[in-house]
């Protein structure tokens, strides 16, 4: 347990020290701008009082790709709530209809460098002159700044010294998140959880295990996520992972798994393919009402009688724990007991905390992309 509601487990196989608390505070301290966001103290480039002429639209568009959407996505669907207005997440390129609709709409166009390719093409495509047009991105000369200047739109700054896949707790996902109705200070959780000995001995322990793992050669991070909510965190987190360290030959490949579905395809490769894995399981414990009907079950299946979702979730999860003890396949194990703000706050910051060391333990740069960017340029010389 690092939290009240969150109950978490590590691997628990190694006792060396590759980092320590000490070493983490240091990091801290040296990326004090990038964290800012995290902190409760952090200024907004947006009030609260210009956000409310903007709860009138009915219909919000959010466009943007990679960390400058995963975030508020995650938001989003981690947190449902009956919602007074529709949301629209647009961040790939897809061949979707671009109907026109009736009444106008807010576009909430996001990208740090102002100058990201598919979000260019897809504002090109979604957006109308007549309608609300926002933007989030860096103060410079940018091709988003520009448009603005033409829309006439409002500009939000994307602080330069917080990298996009760093940004949800920025303007970036709270102002979206304001927008909701979520009440954005909760998901600040980051100065309590930096004086919590026992999530930062949960922490540096976890780094340490699966630094361990990566030492013998188990490089594939594979989530079983058990909870269909947290199928944006984890692409969040996907992206997190393999960008911030997938650098020098080195890093781990976070890779998704949907269940129990996947007990059905993947799970056989998991117990008895290569051994090259290490697991994290995900599950968030909340009453799914749903009960399987007594009516229809036969004394084959009467240990289903009066057993909700929830319940069957829970058991399948721990059977699958319990196999994998017997097998020495290494894992980690998330319980959440409450789905908040509060709650997705300290995930987010587990994550990038765990994500900084992990580079630093790995001798790695965090922080930039520079294999991605050679796709960008090559991308753009191909298509003029």
């Amino acid at each position: 347990m690092f939290s009240k509601y969150i109950s978490f487990n590590s691997f628990n196989i190694s006792k060396k020290k590759i980092v320590n608390i000490k070493e983490l505070h240091y990091l801290i301290k040296k990326n004090s701008n990038l964290l800012s966001s995290f902190k409760k103290n952090y200024k907004y480039s947006f009030f609260k009082d210009d956000l409310k002429k903007l709860k009138k639209f009915k219909h919000i568009n959010i466009i943007g790709i990679g960390g400058s959407i995963l975030g508020v996505k995650t938001i989003f669907s981690f947190l449902k709530t009956k919602q007074k207005r529709s949301y629209e997440f647009i961040d790939n390129l897809n061949n979707i209809s671009f109907k026109k609709k009736k009444k106008k709409k807010l576009n909430i166009i996001i990208s740090k460098s102002g100058n990201t390719l598919e979000t260019i093409v897809n504002a090109n495509l979604f957006i109308h002159k007549e309608d609300k047009n926002l933007i989030i991105s860096e103060k410079k000369n940018n091709y988003l700044n520009k448009l603005a200047a033409k829309l006439k739109s409002d500009i939000y700054e994307h602080k330069n010294y917080i990298g996009g896949r760093f940004s949800v707790l920025s303007e970036v996902g709270m102002l979206p998140a304001e927008l909701m109705g979520f009440n954005i200070k909760k998901f600040k959780q980051f100065n309590n959880l930096i004086n919590n000995r026992v999530f930062l001995n949960n922490l540096i322990d976890n780094v340490n295990e699966t630094i361990k793992l990566v030492k013998l050669g188990k490089k594939n991070s594979i989530i079983l996520n058990y909870d269909e909510k947290s199928d944006d965190l984890f692409k969040w987190y996907q992206q997190l992972i393999a960008e911030s360290l997938g650098k020098n030959g080195k890093g781990i490949l976070p890779i998704i798994s949907t269940m129990p579905k996947d007990n059905h395809s993947l799970m056989q490769h998991y117990l008895d393919g290569p051994k090259n894995n290490f697991f994290t399981f995900f599950y968030v414990n909340e009453n799914l009402k749903n009960s399987v009907n007594n009516k229809y079950l036969d004394k084959d299946f009467s240990f289903l009688k009066g057993k909700n979702l929830n319940t069957i979730l829970f058991y399948q999860k721990k059977a699958t724990e319990n196999v994998f003890k017997k097998k020495g396949i290494p894992f980690r194990s998330f319980s959440i007991t409450q789905r908040n703000e509060k709650t997705l706050g300290e995930l987010f910051t587990f994550f990038v905390l765990e994500t900084i060391l992990l580079a630093k333990a790995l001798k790695v740069n965090p922080f930039d992309q520079p294999s991605v960017e050679l796709i960008k340029t090559e991308t753009k010389r191909i298509i003029k």
